[in-house]
């Protein structure tokens, strides 16, 4: 783990960076609860053990940054700093949504705050965020754009494309890869002949690092450096974080292609909630007493919102072609 003492962040900015982690880690694990019971519909792509990543990633960007997001994608909105009483609406398909109950779990957007918005198809984010990254270049807005995509988008042409156009105009974005190692039926190893993606990078002229995704630290440090050298007019940077998810990509996935040895070692060696928090308890930023506050208190958020889903209205039939590409 990345020394604390070293880095400069001030003891509530650490404390934050546990607080968003468990608040992601409750979030999913009640969606996954509500999906189980029939009051989630559709299907889910699960973050959990993937939260250093979100929230390493947005700690250096400020509420004008800009992200977009892909199926996985409840840990970067909550990261950025949308609200989970609206994120669990949408879930629930309530009026009250981010987007009024139409979206659901792969399409939940606040412009409020920088989150462009997820995205179910794969790789699609990337041209979108690359276009934002071109609007503030072009009208020279100053902010920049944190692209978040899994491994198996690296092999998709709009990768490809955003990269280098990316690269060819410098534009202030970070393409942030959360290699999870696994794509929805295999491993990356199976689907690219390289050892570490980042290597992509030299083809576009851009840096490229390969990091330890469950270090949130790591993760921030990585990042900011990125978000200053994209600020400067350096351009783009890739980032791939390499961490694992716990869950199957979806929650129809029988996780075959993996072994459950191989999971109980991230889960009991990796999990980087756990090494966050034993960090700081070293460092004496925290105690084991505010832990279980925290704990304590994501939870009580996540009833509240559960509370305010399932209180919410359903969408009335007359809206239902509004809000909507035709």
């Amino acid at each position: 783990m990345a020394d604390i003492k070293e880095l400069g962040y001030s003891q509530e900015e650490l404390k934050k960076m546990l607080y968003d982690m468990m608040l992601i880690r409750s979030f999913e694990e009640r969606v996954e609860k509500l999906f189980q019971q029939g009051k989630i519909h559709g299907t889910m792509h699960l973050c959990i053990g993937q939260e250093a990543t979100a929230v390493g990633a947005c700690v250096p960007l400020t509420k004008e940054d800009k992200i977009t997001s892909n199926h996985r994608g409840h840990g970067h909105s909550i990261a950025k700093g949308t609200e989970v009483n609206g994120m669990m609406a949408e879930l629930l398909a309530k009026e009250t949504g981010y987007c009024k109950g139409k979206g659901g779990s792969m399409h939940i957007a606040d412009f409020n705050v920088g989150n462009l918005g997820a995205n179910g198809i794969v790789a699609a984010g990337l041209p979108l965020g690359v276009g934002a990254a071109m609007t503030s270049k072009m009208k020279d807005l100053g902010y920049v754009v944190v692209c978040f995509f899994g491994d198996g988008a690296t092999n998709e042409g709009a990768f490809h494309e955003a990269v280098n156009l990316a690269s060819v105009w410098k534009l202030p974005v970070i393409f942030f890869c959360e290699n999870n190692l696994y794509g929805m039926s295999g491993s990356i190893k199976e689907m690219v002949n390289i050892e570490n993606i980042a290597e992509r990078a030299k083809s576009y002229g851009i840096p490229g690092c390969t990091i330890n995704g469950n270090d949130v630290l790591e993760v921030a440090e990585t990042t900011r450096k990125a978000v200053e050298r994209a600020k400067n007019g350096e351009g783009p940077t890739l980032i791939e974080a390499q961490t694992y998810r716990w869950k199957g990509h979806s929650k129809s996935d029988a996780r075959k292609y993996r072994t459950r040895e191989e999971e109980k070692l991230w889960r009991k060696q990796k999990d980087p909630i756990a090494l966050f928090k034993e960090n700081l308890i070293q460092s004496d930023v925290i105690t084991e007493e505010l832990f279980t506050e925290y704990a304590e208190q994501v939870e009580k958020k996540i009833d509240q919102a559960v509370e305010f889903a399932e209180s919410s209205d359903e969408p009335n039939e007359d809206t239902l072609m509004k809000d909507i590409y035709l």
